[in-house]
């Protein structure tokens, strides 16, 4: 129970940081710097995400990798589940999905080798605090029992934690990219 009361409030705080962020329009900063950290990775398979609240946008370069390769969007099929991910271009018609993120109507499925990551706090370990679900935890744990597979945080450097309170299933991430800075690990 104290790991969870530890989390609920990193997660405040991470909030209240990643809000305050949001509000200064450095988005443009921290897609230029994921632009070049997935040049490399053009024409394989890419999961990015559908913004939601104040989360960092990574739409543009998801377009730029939907021009080269398949792009997928996270599917939440159920709880406790891991994620699937269901293919996006630019004009793909949306509808709402679980927890008000947008969703591919239609669309085949796509099994990524690299996933942005979205996140509510980050550590400079490669630890993550996401919103408590575990579903990227599921999801990663399976698709890396599978092949290689490469997450990639994606958040406003003001979402970095000093310390966060993890558990062995919290998945690490290889790279962070935000608007200041690109950790790799």
């Amino acid at each position: 129970m104290m790991l969870d009361a530890e989390k609920k409030a990193a997660r405040k705080a991470a909030f209240e940081r990643r809000a305050a962020a949001h509000a200064r329009g450095l988005d443009g900063a921290a897609q230029a710097r994921l632009a070049a950290l997935l040049a490399p990775y053009q024409g394989r398979a890419v999961s990015g995400y559908m913004p939601i609240r104040t989360e960092i946008n990574p739409l543009p370069v998801m377009a730029e990798m939907a021009a080269h390769g398949p792009v997928g969007v996270p599917v939440i099929e159920a709880k406790g589940q891991p994620l699937s991910f269901r293919r996006w271009r630019p004009g793909t018609t949306m509808v709402a999905g679980t927890f008000g993120a947008l969703v591919p109507e239609t669309g085949g499925t796509v099994v990524p080798e690299v996933l942005i990551v979205p996140l509510v706090a980050f550590d400079r370990a490669g630890g993550r605090l996401g919103y408590g679900g575990g579903f990227y935890d599921r999801t990663l744990e399976g698709l890396r029992a599978e092949r290689p597979t490469l997450a990639i945080g994606y958040a406003y450097a003001a979402q970095e934690a000093e310390s966060l309170p993890l558990e062995p299933t919290d998945q690490p991430l290889d790279a962070i990219v935000t608007d200041a800075f690109t950790l790799t690990f």
